[in-house]
């Protein structure tokens, strides 16, 4: 009796079982609520809330749904959300870095105190502080060198090098100054998380502390710094794209999301992998362009209240934050290296037996989180306009953490996507400004945040005990 082979390559849709059945729009209906049901309840909690607090606070205020505030609405959270998008890479492990919000302080002052002394960091600085930070900028390359992330250790030259050129104040300089110190920052911490083995909660409250010393020495106390006069450094979270290029980024987006959202459709389906039905990536894709082209269309129409002034256009905080939503998504859905931190976020031992460099992967999550942090600063010290002692304050790394956990990321390791932090820092924000509008004091602000950030741990929690069981 002969056998019937197959040649190399070759692929029977028998081999993949259920995963190659032909689904209709009720089949996948149906999976989504029998996920809903095993606790799978991803953004869906978060994005109910959202559209509950926002009517409730368009009823409660006739100034919330205003052009003026739409547009502040979004640059008003949207440096702590940037910090929060980082730490979904070191939730997504189920580790902790307790010192973002303080790092983001340290690059901060960094970018402003360049800036303020037009490059003299020696003057700035003083002799032992700036030999300091070349000691220990130096020492971080040699630690990713020990790791291995080969991107961090040239990243992490920059700092030193812009020190010791004493290169004039510039823009530009000033930024990439501060994402690579935020990048040295997570160097160190990912370092003693991964290789020392100390553990992150631990480790980076001591460097929580650290680094809010770090930023008294180099501002001092009661000291501001200011960066508003610098027109590019003011315009990063207070300037608009004009209203061209405000629907060119409409435009270029949603051409980018549907020729994502068809080509995988395709591939999968001629691959005879499971995809989601046609109809349902056509939903996906018509919610984007009516949504983009209703924000966008709001957006570009004069909110000044003054006659003599003209502002228009989208805010640059949402093509900034829309460009690392779009890269920390791709990072973590379509890259072996996103494939690696789900992996050890899900089982640690198991990626470890699977050949997965663990310590690297545990030690590069820390990289990205301070990078982030660092982006983050700009952000928000473009926002404010100036650098205190209090950046990165307490509230700044509770806001984040709160952002990427009631956007659906768990805190248990293996679940979440940058998506997550974007639309748990929307719901922040929304009850922040809201709260405000209606004049509530900060106690209440405070509370009313406290309460919505466990509540979202809660339903993380049950979701998690729910699926386990199922």
């Amino acid at each position: 009796m002969s056998i019937p082979t197959r040649t190399t390559g070759q692929v029977d849709r028998a081999d993949f079982g259920g995963d190659t059945t032909d689904r209709s729009f009720a089949s996948a209906l149906s999976d989504y609520r029998a996920r809903l049901k095993s606790g799978q309840l991803g953004t869906l909690p978060a994005l109910f809330g959202l559209s509950v607090l926002i009517a409730m606070f368009a009823v409660s205020s006739p100034v919330f749904l205003s052009l003026a505030n739409l547009a502040n609405l979004l640059s008003q959270g949207a440096g702590r959300t940037i910090i929060a998008m980082g730490l979904v890479f070191v939730l997504l492990l189920g580790e902790i870095d307790v010192s973002a919000g303080a790092a983001s302080g340290v690059t901060a002052a960094m970018l402003a105190l360049h800036y303020v002394s037009n490059g003299n960091m020696l003057g700035a600085m003083g002799t032992p502080v700036f030999v300091a930070f070349i000691v220990v900028g130096l020492a971080t390359v040699g630690l990713a060198i020990w790791m291995r992330i080969w991107a961090a250790a040239l990243i992490g030259l920059i700092p030193p090098a812009i020190l010791l050129l004493g290169i004039p104040a510039n823009p530009w300089v000033e930024m990439l100054l501060a994402v690579s110190v935020g990048a040295s920052i997570g160097t160190l911490s990912g370092f003693l998380v991964a290789k020392v083995r100390i553990p992150s909660f631990v480790i980076t409250l001591a460097l929580f502390l650290t680094w809010q010393g770090v930023i008294l020495l180099l501002i001092g106390d009661g000291g501001v710094l200011g960066i508003n006069t610098d027109p590019t450094l003011r315009a990063v979270a207070n300037g608009n794209l004009n209203v061209g290029m405000s629907w060119l980024l409409y435009g270029t987006f949603v051409a980018l999301f549907a020729g994502v959202q068809f080509t995988r459709h395709t591939r999968r389906s001629r691959r005879g992998l499971t995809t989601p039905p046609l109809s349902v990536v056509v939903i996906k894709v018509a919610a984007v362009v009516l949504l983009g082209a209703t924000f966008t269309g709001l957006l570009t129409v004069n909110r000044s209240q003054n006659a003599n002034l003209v502002i228009a256009g989208v805010p640059f905080v949402v093509p900034i934050v829309l460009t690392l939503l779009v890269a920390g998504t791709y990072v973590l859905d379509h890259t072996a290296y996103g494939r690696y931190i789900y992996a050890v976020g899900g089982n640690a031992e198991a990626a470890r037996r699977a050949g997965i460099d663990v310590p690297k992967i545990r030690g590069s999550v820390f990289i990205v989180s301070a990078s982030f942090a660092a982006l983050g600063a700009i952000v928000y010290s473009s926002k404010v306009g100036s650098v205190d002692p209090t950046a990165g304050g307490l509230n700044t790394l509770l806001f984040a953490v709160g952002a990427a956990v009631i956007g659906g990321t768990s805190l248990f390791g293996g679940r979440g996507r940058v998506s997550n932090a974007v639309i748990g820092g929307l719901v922040l924000a929304v009850v922040e400004n809201g709260l405000g509008l209606l004049n509530q004091p900060a106690a209440v602000v405070a509370i009313v945040t406290g309460l919505v950030l466990a509540l979202a741990a809660t339903v993380d929690a049950l979701s998690r005990m729910r699926s386990t069981k199922a």
